[in-house]
């Protein structure tokens, strides 16, 4: 029988916790067990193993993410909107960087549940893009363009990358503000020429 207090849910909030702590790629079921109190058998009760407890740390990383974005862009819209969400998406991210690692990973194909969740942080993007006219291929081509870079340099600073004495909140500052010009001439741009 499972320990009083110990469900699906508490098990996958300590474990995204302890990866947030030690990182994603040092998160076992040993040590999770070990932070729970139980033995590491009683975790088989509520995950399957360790690829099925990462699934669910990206999915609760995914969902937390989309809140987090959707709050940032709540009343705002275009250059705000887009400004606001990046300073959001980067605190949370170098807060909560096991889950972050965990939130970036593409949902496995077919798990239809996985990707439900992940359409979340899309739909606020699509809901911003929107605002500059972006539709279709256009939008897709401009989320993708911003999430590749507020990622690279979340990524980056979140590994001791930038190793210059220069203030890297204002570089961060001038790259948020370069995406915004960027996708403010968005669909001014000519398509890209085959190579």
């Amino acid at each position: 029988m499972p320990r009083a207090g110990l469900n699906t849910d508490r098990v996958v909030a300590e474990a995204a916790e302890l990866a947030d702590e030690v990182g994603l790629d040092q998160l076992t079921l040993a040590a999770l067990a070990a932070r729970l109190g139980v033995r590491q058998p009683s975790l088989y009760k509520h995950v399957a193993s360790i690829d099925a407890l990462q699934r669910l740390i990206s999915m609760r990383g995914k969902a937390e993410l989309a809140d987090v974005l959707g709050r940032a862009a709540m009343g705002r819209a275009r250059d705000d909107a887009l400004v606001a969400m990046a300073h959001a998406w980067r605190a949370w991210a170098l807060d909560h960087p096991g889950r972050y690692q965990a939130a970036e990973r593409g949902a496995a194909p077919g798990d239809a549940e996985h990707e439900e969740v992940s359409r979340r942080t899309i739909t606020v993007l699509v809901a911003v893009m929107d605002g500059y006219g972006l539709h279709g291929d256009d939008a897709v081509d401009a989320i993708r363009a911003y999430r590749a870079a507020l990622h690279g340099f979340v990524s980056l600073e979140a590994s001791y990358g930038f190793a210059f004495p220069s203030d890297v909140d204002r570089s961060f500052d001038r790259l948020v503000h370069a995406l915004v010009r960027a996708l403010s001439s968005w669909s001014d741009v000519s398509e890209p020429s085959p190579l």
